[in-house]
């Protein structure tokens, strides 16, 4: 699932192509908002809020959620398509202001709503601090992270706490913490946590591939991630494997070190 930095990425290549210009072609491809028109609106900028995009275009907000699959592509007017139309969920053309016509898609997204802007936080006013956005408030994600009683590995990835960290954040920041993953929410410290996640996640929205350990080489951008049976970086005890979630259903892969984080 994409993470809170790719969301942003994504956010802005869409906001660099869209943002100021007229919208030229506006087709949802969903049953609920199929009909939906906004030609000759304005695009007044697309942003991400952790892992949600939001496109503001005239009076209207349209949400999107990229889960496992999604994603948004940008092309110049006439450009083919990378991926085949049948997985096209919503296409969105515009005027640039210097005249420019880009062609947005977006692919296998997820969740598409269109709703008045002003009820824009009816979908996304949940969600905890963003690490990532202008108002940014450590102090409030850390009093919902350490009220969290659930495996601190379940409570990082929940977006009502912080918006923005998936999976292999998560696994990751543990690590350089050297925090057991099974370990309360409650029973940990929470402020330097949320510090480091914050600057892991700041660090990466401006590279073209993540790293968590510096080295952007491939094979070399994980301490812990994707890494089981392999010895550990720091110490060379082999890295183990579980599962972890809030509920079975969403159960989440889990990677540790038994020597470095207890």
């Amino acid at each position: 699932m994409p993470e809170g930095d790719t969301v942003y990425q994504t956010a802005r290549r869409l906001d660099a192509a869209l943002g100021g210009g007229t919208v030229t072609r506006f087709e949802l491809r969903v049953p609920q908002a199929a009909t939906a028109d906004l030609r000759g609106e304005t695009v007044h900028g697309v942003a991400s809020r952790g892992k949600h995009l939001l496109h503001r275009i005239g009076t209207w907000t349209l949400h999107s959620h990229l889960k496992m699959e999604g994603e948004w592509h940008v092309y110049r007017r006439g450009e083919r398509w990378r991926a085949p139309g049948f997985r096209a969920r919503a296409v969105i053309g515009a005027t640039a202001p210097d005249g420019t016509e880009y062609e947005t898609v977006g692919f296998d997204l997820a969740e598409i709503k269109l709703v008045p802007s002003a009820a824009e936080e009816e979908l996304v006013g949940y969600l905890g601090p963003d690490p990532l956005s202008d108002d940014w408030d450590p102090a409030e994600a850390v009093r919902r992270l350490a009220a969290d009683p659930r495996p601190v590995h379940v409570a990082l990835q929940d977006q009502r706490s912080i918006a923005g960290f998936g999976n292999e954040y998560a696994n990751e920041i543990l690590f350089v913490r050297g925090i057991l993953p099974t370990t309360p929410a409650t029973d940990v410290d929470a402020a330097p946590l949320v510090d480091l996640g914050a600057r892991m996640i700041r660090a990466n929205r401006d590279r073209v591939d993540r790293t968590f350990t510096g080295d952007a080489r491939r094979g070399f951008t994980t301490w812990v991630y994707g890494r089981e049976g392999r010895p550990c970086r720091r110490c060379g005890t082999l890295i183990r494997r579980g599962g972890l979630g809030a509920d079975p259903t969403r159960e989440r892969i889990v990677f540790w070190c038994p020597n470095c984080q207890r």
